[in-house]
């Protein structure tokens, strides 16, 4: 696809990212060995359920693979600043760089990103500009993923008929009860840690405000201009066709609106 690869090194941010993909390796290998291959042979449930948990899988990892390696907007060394925008640059303080308002510098990564959210460590990586819809994608697919994996569990138990034939020869079926409660453990707390995130983030997007500006309250003094949400919404997935800002192998393309607002600044 062409798309610059971004990496940080940071064996901490390394380490959170190597927690996330366990988890979602973990319920991708693991659920449908246990419960939708066994219950799909006995006909209790149809083919389209292996198929969903199979796809709500790849757009998960798809996410997080393309969030950690995505350029979320780092400013240029040398950046040509547009003569009608050159009001709305300022200089940083810590890198000596000209950079555009509601940017930042990230302590941790070492220079200014565009419009940044903040630096997140499950991804190693900040969610600015660039990446902030595929960081919104991976909260929603992960939710996705956790809350039918949550479901499968439950009903393996308390509403699926029991299976009439299990292999016990099997590592995985002479552990099935172990197994199956650590997936719901890791399934309750990734559910609801993307929810509390997810809904963050679509408080701030429709705020048209980055967790930085609302935890600074550096536009509490300046009125802002309510702006319609599928705008602020456009801007962040860079596409107005609302079918693509679910899909994450496409690339994001500006949609010609300026990353300053001056109503922010």
């Amino acid at each position: 696809m062409g798309l610059p690869i971004h990496f940080v090194v940071d064996p901490q941010g390394w380490f959170c990212v190597g927690v996330i993909f366990f988890i979602w390796l973990y319920n991708t290998l693991f659920i449908p060995q246990l419960i939708l291959f066994p219950r799909f042979e006995e006909g209790h449930i149809p083919a389209a359920a292996i198929w969903a948990y199979y796809g709500a899988s790849l757009f998960c990892v798809v996410s997080l693979l393309r969030a950690s390696t995505a350029d979320p907007g780092k400013l240029l060394e040398c950046p040509k600043i547009p003569l009608r925008e050159k009001d709305y640059w300022e200089l940083c303080n810590k890198c000596n760089l000209m950079r555009p308002k509601r940017s930042h510098h990230c302590s941790r990564c070492g220079h200014c990103v565009r419009r940044m959210d903040h630096h997140c460590p499950w991804i190693n990586n900040c969610v600015g500009e660039d990446n902030h819809w595929l960081f919104l994608q991976l909260c929603f697919y992960t939710q996705l993923l956790s809350g039918y994996t949550l479901i499968l569990d439950f009903c393996h138990y308390y509403y699926f008929i029991p299976l009439k034939t299990i292999n016990w020869d099997v590592f995985m079926f002479r552990h099935e009860l172990a197994m199956l409660r650590i997936s719901t453990f890791m399934g309750i707390v990734m559910f609801g840690g993307m929810c509390s995130l997810f809904y963050t983030q679509i408080e701030g997007i429709l705020t048209d405000l980055t967790t930085i500006e609302k935890m600074t309250n550096c536009c509490d003094q300046v009125p802002q201009v309510r702006k319609p949400w599928q705008q602020t919404f456009s801007e962040v997935f860079g596409s107005r066709w609302k079918i693509l800002w679910f899909i994450p192998f496409r690339r994001r393309r500006p949609l010609g609106v300026a990353y300053y607002f001056a109503n922010h600044v």
